[in-house]
């Protein structure tokens, strides 16, 4: 596929339909800064049927937007140094960047063709300048309308200012008041203790290193609840995540050597520490609740059942206290190989995930499939777990991972046995 089939039309801002009480300052988390080199990409693919995407200039998908950005001032909102050098955002309602672009092709035939690297071009994104970054935006939207309808509309932002799973609800929220619906997980603004010392260096280099490679495994909820059943001797309370970290953590080691004598590997588990907080934090809470802990095991050849028990017991045994501490100091989607594990999102009735949520048009229409990118991943690689379209038990698996290992992945018996979908990879989809 050509990378110019792709193309952007126009460019505008946002800004909210009531004006935002002046002088109103976000202070970032310590972990909020940590992320200042990485990025969040929530892509939502809609097939539009009834068409209920036309305009987005003067139509009531912008007024929604308008009206639900009011309830977000740190969205329309741009970063600032504090009195102590660190950054804040200014909430001075500055408005959302939001991009719209054409694509030369059907969503049928993008969703079956395009690779991941043309997926990256539905978003645009700019570094934060470091002199003056006073105007830049660090939210962005970019609506990209397919031929014959289809339409995938991205949410962008830095990540030093929130995480996944408030994206996620918050683009349920501009759902549900386009559709006169109640809000279902208001945003909490609220800053998290600021403890240790994370660099305040202005957000750089947002594209991942060029000898990462992508691909996209999607399993079916009939699959993941036979592989449970499998290893339910070893662990009973498995859940998909489970399974999914402790089988691409196995096969991963099986192409790299391992970086210790005693032959064990390392996987940084990334989860959701909402649940976790005293008090706990609710869906819509801005920011980053995220978690990053380091999970150490001999995984070659060795049974896969133990080390979906490794997995479970480890994310089991996380304290509220590890969740306060276990982060200052620590690179995040750093030289370890990352897990990032979404069952948090698994919050709606029906088994159905927060991100499939967004619902648009006379025929509630949800997505048919949400591809999630983090910028600027180093190191040893990114393994995302997330949600379908499906609901239920099924999963996709999106990989970022150096070439050779992909290419291993991407033919390996123990995955392929599994009869996985591959999104995004020429290789089909199933709608």
């Amino acid at each position: 596929m050509s990378k110019l089939r792709v193309t952007v039309n126009s460019k505008l801002t946002v800004v909210s339909s009531r004006p935002v009480t002046s002088g109103k300052v976000h202070t970032l988390s310590v972990l909020d800064r940590g992320m200042a080199s990485h990025t969040l990409h929530v892509i939502f693919y809609y097939m539009n049927e009834d068409n209920w995407f036309k305009s987005f200039d003067l139509g009531p998908l912008r007024e929604s937007l308008s009206e639900v950005l009011t309830m977000y001032p740190v969205v329309t909102g741009r970063l600032v140094r504090g009195e102590n050098g660190e950054w804040q955002v200014k909430c001075n309602d500055a408005g959302v960047r939001t991009t719209k672009a054409t694509v030369d092709a059907t969503l049928h035939e993008w969703l079956k063709s395009a690779s991941h690297s043309e997926e990256k071009l539905l978003f645009t994104w700019d570094d934060m300048p470091e002199e003056d970054p006073s105007t830049w935006p660090p939210f962005r939207i970019q609506i990209n309308s397919f031929k014959e309808g289809g339409v995938a509309i991205v949410v962008s932002c830095s990540h030093m200012v929130t995480d996944l799973t408030f994206l996620a609800s918050f683009f349920k929220s501009w759902a549900e008041l386009h559709r006169h619906f109640p809000i279902t997980h208001p945003s909490l603004i609220a800053s998290l203790p600021t403890r240790g010392h994370a660099s305040s260096s202005p957000p750089t280099k947002t594209a991942s290193p060029k000898d990462l490679a992508t691909a996209t495994f999607k399993f079916s909820s009939s699959t993941i609840k036979q592989c449970l059943s499998k290893v339910h001797d070893s662990c009973p309370n498995a859940t998909p995540f489970d399974f999914l970290a402790a089988l691409f953590w196995t096969r991963v080691a099986r192409v790299k050597p391992p970086k210790t004598q005693d032959q064990t590997h390392s996987l940084c588990l990334c989860t959701d520490s909402r649940s976790l907080q005293k008090p706990s934090l609710p869906i819509g809470y801005l920011g980053n609740a995220l978690h990053f802990s380091t999970l150490s095991k001999k995984v070659k050849d060795v049974e896969l059942g133990g080390v979906v028990s490794a997995v479970h017991r480890h994310l089991e045994e996380l304290s509220e206290e590890e969740i306060g501490a276990g982060n200052e100091g620590k690179r995040v989607y750093g030289s370890e190989l990352t897990c990032v594990c979404m069952e948090q999102l698994m919050v709606e009735e029906d088994e159905e995930s927060l991100l499939y949520g967004a619902v648009f048009g006379r025929n509630e229409e949800k997505p048919v499939h949400v591809s999630c990118w983090v910028g600027n991943v180093e190191g040893e690689g990114l393994i995302m777990v997330m949600p379908c379209s499906e609901g239920g038990l099924s999963r996709s698996v999106m990989v970022m991972l150096a070439e050779e290992e992909v290419a291993e992945l991407s033919k390996d018996e123990a995955i392929m046995e599994l009869e996985p979908a591959m999104l995004l990879a020429g290789c089909g989809m199933d709608h």
